[in-house]
């Protein structure tokens, strides 16, 4: 039986504005969180690929749009791809915003638990049903990684497979406890005891930009969820790098996002 949320945890929540542009129920007891924002085709190639394989037919698909303005999130479109809800972040923030909102929703709806995956087309969704297998076994938090055994790292971009290797990962494992191998990804999942948990407290407005994903993959583990790492694919296009982190502004913030993570500013 789902876990019914507290209204004094719920009313304590904080969730940037949104609008619910396509909502065609819940089906099943998990679902999957995509953010997007201008992710043209993209977004079109993760959802046919993912209609390929059916996902539809044990997890909800979700969108959360941070303003996309290319018209790839065109509603008939996106129903003929079983896609069940499009969320439009109206709020301030960026990513962790746009997962505040999915995982505000998800949660209310009920869902036991949730996956998020990049609308960027990287990853591959064909690993989501040991996601949902792990999740329905106990884990908490599971972490996609291309640099466990079976995984696939292809066309990473030189610095940020190091700086992912070297630094990040080390990092997060040292201070949260786990031995983590790629924490910078989004592709992921929690379950709803996790993020209904008031010591984790996900949904505060310091979570704008990557907060969110540095913070959970230091705190969980810190707080004696289970945490799992399963080998996935995460391929770059050739000679193009899908990413909304600009090379250097981007990337100083991540790492600021990290040592802030690591040293208990967002507990």
């Amino acid at each position: 039986m789902t876990e019914s949320i507290p209204q004094t945890l719920r009313a304590g929540w904080e969730v940037p504005a949104f609008e619910r542009q396509m909502w065609q129920g819940k089906t099943h007891d998990y679902c999957v969180v995509i953010p997007v924002i201008n992710e043209g085709e993209r977004i079109r190639n993760l959802l046919a690929r993912m209609a390929a394989i059916n996902v539809a037919s044990y997890a909800d698909i979700i969108i959360v749009d941070g303003g996309s303005r290319d018209g790839s999130l065109e509603l008939e479109a996106l129903k003929q791809l079983q896609v069940s809800g499009l969320l439009l972040k109206t709020g301030p923030g960026k990513l962790s915003s746009q997962l505040r909102c999915g995982y505000a929703f998800a949660l209310d709806q009920g869902y036991e638990g949730i996956v998020t995956i990049d609308g960027n087309d990287k990853d591959d969704p064909d690993a989501i049903p040991q996601f949902i297998a792990a999740l329905k076994d106990g884990v908490d938090f599971v972490q996609a990684s291309r640099f466990v055994k079976g995984g696939v790292a292809e066309n990473t971009p030189a610095s940020r497979d190091f700086a992912i290797r070297f630094i990040h990962a080390p990092m997060l494992s040292v201070f949260s406890g786990f031995k983590w191998t790629d924490t910078t990804q989004g592709f992921r999942a929690y379950s709803r005891k996790m993020l209904l948990d008031a010591r984790i407290a996900p949904f505060r407005d310091i979570f704008s930009t990557y907060e969110l994903l540095a913070y959970l993959s230091y705190r969980a583990p810190k707080l004696g969820f289970r945490c799992l790492e399963i080998a996935t694919v995460r391929r770059y296009p050739k000679g193009e790098v899908p990413t909304k982190i600009s090379a250097i502004r981007g990337n100083w913030s991540v790492l600021s996002i990290l040592f802030a993570a690591c040293f208990g500013k967002y507990n």
